[in-house]
């Protein structure tokens, strides 16, 4: 029970350290690209996928424990660095902030306006949104929105 436990614990740390990374190589080369106004923890937090966290804690608690060659185990970790740090690199971190954030072509309503335009950030309360119509970037209040 206790090598489970400690399997366990190996693969979170692991992947946290990697979804940390991640999140802050968007949040460094995509959000403030764009000013968005929203601190990393909210960021970190409210674009988490369960599953992939679940998953990836399985998997790197079996490589981090229970597989015995240290190399397998090393290249394995060692490459999964690599991809969470390669979004500190400004272009893919905008590109994999694209990837989960934006989205293009949106339209949206409210009592007097239609917004047609791309969503850069879907926050709590509000929308980062670029109009084609207006061509700058607005910000949404979410209750206004039908």
């Amino acid at each position: 029970m206790t090598k489970l436990l400690q399997a366990l614990l190996v693969g979170m740390f692991i992947t946290f350290i990697a979804d940390y990374f991640i999140f802050l190589g968007i949040f460094l080369n995509y959000i403030h690209h764009y000013e968005i106004d929203v601190y990393y923890n909210i960021l970190f937090w409210d674009y988490q996928n369960i599953y992939i966290l679940l998953v990836s804690t399985i998997i790197f608690a079996i490589i981090g424990t229970y597989i015995a060659n240290i190399k397998i185990t090393a290249i394995a970790v060692g490459l999964l660095c690599l991809v969470s740090l390669s979004t500190l690199i400004p272009s893919v971190g905008y590109m994999t902030g694209e990837n989960i954030l934006m989205k293009k072509n949106v339209t949206y309503h409210d009592d007097r306006h239609n917004f047609i335009g791309d969503v850069y950030y879907d926050g709590r309360k509000e929308i980062t949104f670029y109009d084609y119509e207006l061509k700058k970037i607005i910000l949404l209040d979410k209750k206004d929105l039908k």
